[in-house]
């Protein structure tokens, strides 16, 4: 058996070999790589976390030269996961400045008209390599998606300077023709009008645009991604059934609690990440990239509590438009916003349900018979009460699993240190046997719950090593800990309204219970 090309950039004393290179199209690039990874035994999407299932149907599929078509709803992570696919591709030499990345090594008959009229364009143009990473177009889904957004159209400049408007010169591909030799991301392909949505057979079927204005017919090599939204959905158009049958149907569902939480860490915005982005010299002021980084932390149930409420909301009765996965990152987000604005080194329930507010107001819709158009600021209460509904939720799961304790017991330690309040709480804890058990569940809880490579350096001490934390922080922690710990008394009876005045507790949103069951 004859050894073929991998596809991978040959070079010579590190500069690319032309010579010893051949062609590999992009779907044998995707296969090699998939399979690689597949028999050294490593993820051949690490970046998706979680839906196993939907992720072995998209390598399956690619692994037989198929196109995937994902269908979910919002906030998934569909787009996420088409990325990710260009971490497979290698680089590759196309000829420079090429804006379809023709290949050095192609025929004639495959160059884009610029590198077809010239005699050698690897000559006259040279060879640049092209990082996978950047072989990606995308085509995003909405009711204005035309076929100019899809293959192309005239330039205006070159007709003006004499070119026949029927000259293939004369045409600037979009999104089909600059996913050439990468990943065409179709986004919402639904939403797309049915009538355009035809276009995209032949570049299925045939891998090839056509181009019916100019009598031309250009070969493609490339592999598309779809994705879109269940039939139902508002702006979603039938998509015809013979184009179905040039995809794989895949559905990609909401991770699992854990899956999602870790999705939120890792997404998180840090502080310091877009500091790199500005120009050093443009700056006027001498900045300390120290001062940027969020040195707030989260307790692992304050954590919990966030990711809880957003998905209490996609069960919710009273909520029809449902929170993405984007929800609980920005919840979690503004979560650390809401400590660094009270000068806090750990985040409390209210903080947690002052994220929540943000972000979730105009991610979930209240049903309609609960919105006043005319009222604008009652809705947006009403959401906010809402909101805090989901927090006392959360709180209400979280307590079925809290440890047993003495409740004539824990009554007498909770007054006694309101009655002198709860400064110097970290001492007083000492003479508060019940309330130490409690605090303590939660610390080794949290070492058993939280990978710490996806904490900060505040997060990882306090919840790998909290009997090393500094005086400071381990008060701050404690002050975190038994508010904690009196709203989870609060739920099962144990303390009365009373407490409302010493600490934040969420309410219940009255006008939602009335005369009937839990609405969760």
């Amino acid at each position: 058996m004859s050894k073929r090309s991998s596809g991978a950039v040959p070079r010579a004393n590190g500069e690319f070999d032309l010579e010893s290179y051949q062609p590999l199209p992009v779907i044998y690039q995707l296969r090699l790589s998939i399979l690689r990874k597949v028999r050294r035994g490593e993820d051949v999407l690490p970046e998706i976390q979680g839906r196993e299932a939907a992720k072995r149907d998209v390598v399956r599929a690619l692994l037989s030269g198929a196109h995937p078509y994902l269908v979910s709803e919002e906030g998934t992570g569909k787009t996420r996961l088409a990325r990710s696919l260009t971490r497979l591709l290698p680089a590759i030499p196309a000829i420079k400045g090429c804006p379809y990345h023709d290949d050095p090594k192609w025929p004639p008959f495959r160059l884009c008209p610029r590198c077809r009229a010239s005699k050698d364009a690897v000559k006259e143009f040279g060879v640049e390599i092209v990082p996978g990473e950047t072989r990606f177009s995308r085509i995003q889904g909405n009711e204005y998606t035309n076929e100019a957004k899809l293959l192309g159209l005239k330039d205006i400049q070159a007709i003006a300077q004499g070119r026949s408007p029927s000259d293939p010169q004369v045409f600037t591909g979009t999104g089909v023709f600059r996913a050439n030799r990468g990943i065409l991301f179709v986004d919402e392909l639904p939403a797309i009008p049915t009538k355009v949505q035809v276009l995209f057979h032949p570049v299925l079927e045939e891998k090839k645009a056509v181009l019916e204005e100019y009598n031309w017919q250009h070969p493609l090599d490339l592999v598309v991604v779809a994705t879109g939204n269940p039939q139902g959905f508002s702006h979603v158009n039938e998509v015809p059934r013979p184009l179905v049958d040039r995809l794989e149907l895949i559905y990609l569902d909401l991770p699992s609690e854990e899956v999602e939480r870790a999705i939120a860490l890792m997404e998180r915005f840090r502080g310091w990440e877009l500091a790199p982005a500005v120009p050093q010299g443009d700056l006027v002021w001498d900045v300390d990239m120290d001062e940027l980084e969020r040195r707030v932390g989260l307790p692992w149930w304050v954590m919990e509590m966030v990711n809880k409420s957003v998905r209490f909301s996609r069960a919710c009765r009273w909520v029809e438009k449902r929170a993405s996965i984007r929800a609980t990152t920005r919840a979690v987000d503004h979560t650390y916003a809401s400590a660094e604005l009270g000068i806090r080194g750990l985040a409390t329930l209210r903080d947690a349900a002052d994220g929540l507010k943000l972000a979730l107001r105009g991610r979930i819709g209240l049903r309609a018979d609960l919105i006043d158009f005319e009222k604008p600021e009652e809705s947006f209460g009403k959401t906010d009460q809402v909101v805090e509904d989901l927090l006392w939720n959360a709180l209400e799961d979280f307590s079925k699993e809290f440890p047993a304790y003495e409740a004539e017991a824990m009554v007498h330690e909770v007054e006694a240190i309101f009655a002198e309040g709860t400064n110097h709480i970290t001492d007083r804890l000492q003479n508060s046997p019940e309330l130490s058990r409690a605090i303590n569940w939660l610390k080794e809880v949290g070492r058993q719950r939280l990978n710490g490579d996806l904490l900060n350096p505040v997060e990882q001490e306090m919840t790998q090593h909290p009997e090393k934390l500094t005086d400071e922080v381990a008060e701050e922690y404690h002050q975190v800990a038994f508010e904690t710990v009196v709203n989870v008394a609060l739920h099962r009876g144990t303390l009365g309204d009373w407490v409302r005045e010493k600490v934040f507790a969420p309410q219940m949103v009255s006008w939602a219970r009335k005369g009937g069951p839990r609405w969760l």
